[in-house]
C-alpha cells in the first residue's frame, strides 16, 4: 500500500508542478510557434502515458496484493493485449513524430526571398558578414585567417570585397522579414541559439550549416552557444537586436566593407609623436608607465587594442563610472583626440617604443596562480601571456601588474565592463568573478610575472 500512495502522489506533485513551475518557455519571438505546438503535443502525449502507467501501477499494487490462500493467475501471452498495446504505443510515436517531421520539412526550406547573414562562431565570441550590393557573400578559407582578416576573406573574390564585416558580438535584424541565417566556426564546435527563436543549429568547424527565422517582435535578445565549446563556454554569449526598417538601415549604414578594411589607412606614427606629447606627463617618454601617477605602462601593447581602449575613453564606454576614479581622468584625455584616425595614429607611435618590461609589483604565490592562469586566462591570452588578436585578448606579460590586478577587481565588482557597448568587457567580468578574492588576483598576477 505504502509504494501506491507514494505512486499516486508522485502524479499529483508531478501534475501540480508541471502547471505551477516558473520555468517554462521564454516568450516567443519568431515565426517557428510550431516548435511549441510540437512540444506541447509531445508533453501531452507522455504526459498521459506517465499518468495512466503510474496510475495503473498503483491499481495493481492495491488489487493484486498478497492475500492468505489466494495464489497468482500466471498468463504468459495475451494477444488481444498485445495488439492494443502496439496500437496504442503507435499513434503515440506517430503522433509526436509527425508534427516535428512536418516542422523540419518548414525548417530545412527557406524562403527564397530571406534575406543572408553569416555568423561565424570562435572561442568565445561572434562575429557576422552580410552581403553587400551585389546579394552575394564572397568566398572564405581558413587558410586565409590571421590578424588582420579574422573571416578568411579571399581578396581575389571581387564578389567579397563589398561583404559588409561586424566584427561585433551585436547582430542586427529587420523586424518581419526572412532571413537564412549561415553558420561558420573557425575553431570548434559551437551553437547558434536565441530561446526566444526558438530555432537553433549547431556551427560545424568544415562545413556551413543553417537555419531560418523570420523575427516578429522588435527588441534585444541574447544569442547563446548551446554546445560545450571549452573553458569559456559559459561567455560565449551575443546579443540579437530586432528593429524596424529604418533603425535597421542607420545601423547597416555605420557598418563597414571588406573593402573599406582593405582601404583603412594605418596610423602615422610620425602624426602621433605629436598627439603623444599629452600623454608623456603620465605615461612616460617611452610609454613605460607610472605607478605613482596610476599611469600603466602602454609600450608593448597590441596597436588594436590601444585603438579599442581610446575610442572606448573617448565615447564614454570607460571611464564613466562613478568608482572608476583613474578611468574618470583618462576619458578627458581620450576626447583630445578628433577622430579615429587620430586615435591610430597615437596608436601607431605608441607601438614603435621599446618595450620594456614593467617592473614586478604585486605580492603573490606564483605556484598558486598557475593553476588559476591555466583555468581562466591561458586559452584567450595565449601560454605565455603574450596576447591573440583573433580572441581579442591584449598582451598580459612584461604589461604593468598593479594594473593588471585594479583592472581585474574593477571588472569583478562591476566597475569596468557592464557598459552596453563594451564588446569584451562582459566576458571579462565573468572571469574575473572566477577569481574569489583579491589574494587571487595577486597570485594570479604574480604568475604573469614568472612567465617566460
Amino acid at each position: 500500500m505504502t509504494i501506491a500512495i507514494v505512486l499516486v502522489f508522485l502524479v499529483l506533485g508531478s501534475l501540480i508542478f508541471h502547471y505551477l513551475s516558473p520555468w517554462y518557455f521564454t516568450p516567443i519571438a519568431s515565426n517557428w510557434k510550431g516548435m511549441d505546438d510540437t512540444i506541447e503535443l509531445t508533453f501531452w502525449i507522455t504526459g498521459l502515458a506517465f499518468v495512466a502507467i503510474n496510475l495503473f501501477v498503483a491499481y495493481c499494487i492495491v488489487k493484486f496484493r498478497a492475500k492468505r490462500g489466494v495464489r497468482a493467475a500466471y498468463q504468459p501471452e495475451n494477444k488481444k493485449l498485445e495488439w492494443w498495446l502496439i496500437g496504442v504505443t503507435t499513434v503515440g510515436v506517430a503522433a509526436m513524430l509527425g508534427p516535428g517531421l512536418s516542422i523540419w520539412a518548414n525548417f530545412v526550406k527557406v524562403p527564397a526571398e530571406a534575406h543572408l547573414v553569416e555568423a561565424v562562431g570562435q572561442q568565445w565570441h561572434w562575429q557576422y558578414r552580410l552581403p553587400g550590393k551585389d546579394g552575394k557573400l564572397g568566398v572564405v578559407n581558413a587558410k586565409h585567417i590571421n590578424d588582420g582578416n579574422p573571416f578568411g576573406m579571399d581578396q581575389k573574390d571581387a564578389n567579397g570585397l563589398d561583404d559588409i564585416l561586424i566584427s561585433s558580438q551585436e547582430l542586427h535584424l529587420q523586424i518581419g522579414k526572412p532571413v537564412k541565417i549561415l553558420l561558420r566556426s573557425i575553431d570548434v564546435l559551437h551553437n547558434f541559439a536565441v530561446p526566444q527563436f526558438r530555432a537553433k543549429m549547431d556551427l560545424v568547424p568544415g562545413m556551413v550549416t543553417y537555419l531560418w527565422l523570420t523575427p516578429t517582435q522588435t527588441g534585444k535578445f541574447d544569442l547563446l552557444c548551446n554546445e560545450l565549446c571549452g573553458v569559456g563556454h559559459f561567455v560565449m554569449r551575443g546579443v540579437v537586436v530586432v528593429e524596424e526598417d529604418a533603425a535597421y538601415q542607420t545601423w547597416l549604414g555605420r557598418q563597414s566593407t571588406f573593402a573599406d578594411n582593405l582601404a583603412k589607412p594605418s596610423g602615422d606614427k610620425i602624426l602621433g609623436k605629436t598627439l603623444y606629447a599629452a600623454c608623456v606627463s603620465c605615461h612616460g617618454a617611452q610609454a613605460e608607465g607610472n605607478p605613482l601617477l596610476h599611469a600603466p605602462k602602454l609600450a608593448g601593447q597590441g596597436e588594436w587594442y590601444l585603438q579599442r581602449q581610446l575610442s572606448y575613453f573617448k565615447h564614454g564606454i570607460r571611464g564613466r563610472n562613478e568608482r572608476d576614479v583613474f578611468g574618470k581622468m583618462m576619458a578627458p584625455m581620450a576626447s583630445l583626440l578628433v577622430d579615429d584616425a587620430a586615435i591610430a595614429n597615437v596608436s601607431a607611435f605608441i607601438t614603435s617604443l621599446p618595450d620594456t618590461a614593467a617592473p614586478n609589483t604585486v605580492k603573490g604565490n606564483a605556484s598558486i596562480g598557475k593553476p588559476l592562469f591555466d583555468s581562466t586566462c591561458s586559452t584567450c591570452h595565449g601560454q605565455n601571456g603574450q596576447g591573440i588578436r583573433l580572441m581579442q585578448a591584449p598582451k598580459l606579460k612584461g604589461m604593468s601588474d598593479w594594473y593588471m590586478a585594479t583592472q581585474l577587481k574593477n571588472f569583478k565588482q562591476g566597475i569596468r565592463g557592464a557598459h552596453a557597448k563594451d564588446e569584451y568587457g562582459p566576458q571579462m567580468a565573468l572571469m574575473a568573478a572566477i577569481l574569489k578574492d583579491e589574494q587571487a588576483i595577486n597570485d594570479l598576477v604574480a604568475y604573469i610575472n614568472v612567465l617566460p
